[in-house]
C-alpha cells in the first residue's frame, strides 16, 4: 500500500476551502452532489475539450435556496465570456435548462497559467498528444513554472512514453516540495493525453510558498468570498 495523500484533500478544511459550498437535507444531498459533477463535466467538455481551448482550471459551485452560483477560474476569460457576453448568456441558459434552477456565472482570471498545476498538466498532455518529445516538454514546463515564481515543481508522466512497448514513468523535480507540511500551499492537477498507442497520465505538483493569514483572505476571495480556509498560525 502506498502512503501518498491527495495534496488538496489533506489540506481541506485546514488551509483549503471546499470547491462545492452548500448545505442540503439528507434526501437532497445525493441528487445535488451528482448535479455538481454533471455541471463540472459539462463545462470541462464545452470549454476545455473543444477548440478554441478556454484554459479553465477550476469550477467552484455555491448554492442558496433560490440560486446556483458557478465560479469559473480561467486563463482566457475572453473566450469564456464571448463577444458582448454572448457565450456566458448561452451557457447560463443551457445550465438553467439542465438543472431547472436559476444560474449565475462569474469568472475569475488566472493571471499566470504557468503557476496553475491543472493548466500546466493540460499543456503537457496537449503536446504529448501532438507527439512532442516527452523529455523536452516536461523539462520546459518545469523550468517555465520556476521562472514564473514557483518555489518547487514536480511533473510525473506515465504510460507508453514515446510509443515504447512497455509503459514507464518519467519524473522531473525542481526546487523544494514539502508535501507533508500542511501550511505549504501546494497546487495539484492531473491530465490525460490520449495518443494513438494509449493514454498517458500527467500529474503536476506546484509549491507556491507557505500560507499566511493575509494570503488566505485573498485566496478565499478568489474562491468565492464567503468560504474562508483557515491559515494555521
Amino acid at each position: 500500500m502506498g502512503q501518498k495523500t491527495h495534496p488538496f484533500g489533506l489540506r481541506l478544511g485546514i488551509t483549503e476551502a471546499h470547491k462545492s459550498r452548500w448545505y442540503a437535507p439528507k434526501a437532497l444531498y445525493g441528487e445535488l452532489l451528482v448535479e455538481d459533477e454533471k455541471i463540472r463535466k459539462w463545462l470541462d467538455k464545452r470549454l476545455n475539450r473543444r477548440p478554441p481551448n478556454a484554459a479553465v482550471s477550476d469550477v467552484h459551485i455555491e448554492r442558496t435556496r433560490e440560486e446556483l452560483k458557478i465560479i469559473i477560474k480561467t486563463a482566457r476569460p475572453g473566450l469564456v465570456i464571448g463577444p458582448k457576453g454572448a457565450e456566458v448568456e448561452r451557457m447560463t441558459e443551457e445550465l438553467q435548462y439542465m438543472t431547472g434552477r436559476k444560474v449565475a456565472i462569474s469568472i475569475i482570471e488566472i493571471k499566470n497559467a504557468d503557476l496553475d498545476a491543472k493548466l500546466v498538466g493540460e499543456s503537457v498532455a496537449e503536446q504529448l498528444a501532438k507527439r512532442g518529445s516527452f523529455r523536452r516538454v516536461v523539462k520546459m514546463k518545469a523550468e517555465a513554472a520556476m521562472n514564473a515564481g514557483a518555489k518547487g515543481i514536480k511533473i510525473r508522466i506515465s504510460g507508453r512514453l514515446g510509443g515504447a512497448e512497455l509503459a514507464r514513468v518519467l519524473e522531473v523535480r525542481l526546487g523544494s516540495l514539502p508535501l507533508s507540511t500542511l501550511q505549504a500551499h501546494i497546487d495539484y492537477g492531473t491530465a490525460e493525453a490520449f495518443t494513438t498507442y494509449g493514454a498517458i497520465g500527467v500529474k503536476v505538483w506546484i509549491y507556491k510558498g507557505e500560507y499566511t493569514t493575509e494570503r488566505t483572505e485573498e485566496e478565499s476571495n478568489a474562491a468565492g468570498g464567503r468560504a474562508r480556509a483557515r491559515g494555521r498560525r
